[in-house]
């Protein structure tokens, strides 16, 4: 099954919505000077609560870092009990094997060069976060922009590096064309922020539908191309 991230997470209802629908990850944002930012101590009452109530059935709690220090982020990892640390920033290698918590490394795909050097330079920037024996998340890069920007890339790109390795991907995902993205792409997830909003706020009812849009997407997947 292709796994699925709800993120930008604020508030307990959007988290259990997330999680009632099947989601596997949960993102909260901690990049200061964002929109969707929260503070350490609000994500910490909205995860517990939510681990209260869902149990078991809880997914993956993630934070969204960027060019943060390490002690601050190391500090949140353990004051929230995350899962992982999405880095989203300028974080060399020898930063990712510092954090507390196993790493979703963004990287962000330029498309203001040839295809074929776009392709290479994706591929060996996944090999470093895999062989290091982190998740890549493709996204698309935008200038200004930390963490994603809301907009899709040219998706032959990620099918091309999907045939080697496994990713999440995101960037301009919504319950409108998930179903597409994963079909021609075949990624290991799929990542939703801004899709999943209606002006400016998590929407319930899209955020079931996207739920629903990566199910239907995964009956419709041949078993040979399955991650």
């Amino acid at each position: 099954m292709t796994a699925f991230k709800i993120c930008g997470l604020r508030e307990l209802g959007h988290a259990l919505a997330a999680t009632d629908a099947g989601a596997d990850y949960l993102g909260f944002v901690f990049v200061p000077g964002v929109r969707r930012r929260i503070s350490a101590d609000r994500a910490r009452e909205i995860i517990q609560e939510c681990r209260r109530l869902r149990g078991s059935a809880m997914p993956a709690i993630v934070g969204l870092f960027a060019n943060q220090t390490l002690e601050d982020v190391n500090q949140i990892v353990r004051h929230c009990s995350l899962e992982f640390a999405q880095l989203c920033g300028d974080e060399p290698p020898e930063y990712w094997e510092r954090i507390e918590a196993p790493v979703i490394r963004q990287i962000k795909v330029r498309e203001d060069r040839p295809r074929d050097e776009t392709i290479d330079e994706v591929r060996r920037r996944v090999d470093e976060v895999v062989s290091g024996m982190h998740t890549a998340l493709l996204d698309k890069h935008q200038a200004g922009h930390l963490g994603g920007a809301g907009k899709s890339f040219d998706w032959s790109i990620a099918r091309d590096i999907a045939r080697s390795h496994e990713f999440l991907l995101a960037g301009g995902l919504s319950p409108e064309n998930v179903r597409q993205a994963i079909t021609e792409v075949s990624p290991r997830g799929v990542d939703v922020s801004s899709g999943i909003e209606t002006d400016g706020v998590k929407d319930l009812t899209k955020i079931a539908a996207f739920a629903e849009e990566v199910r239907r997407a995964d009956e419709a997947i041949p078993e040979s191309r399955r991650p």
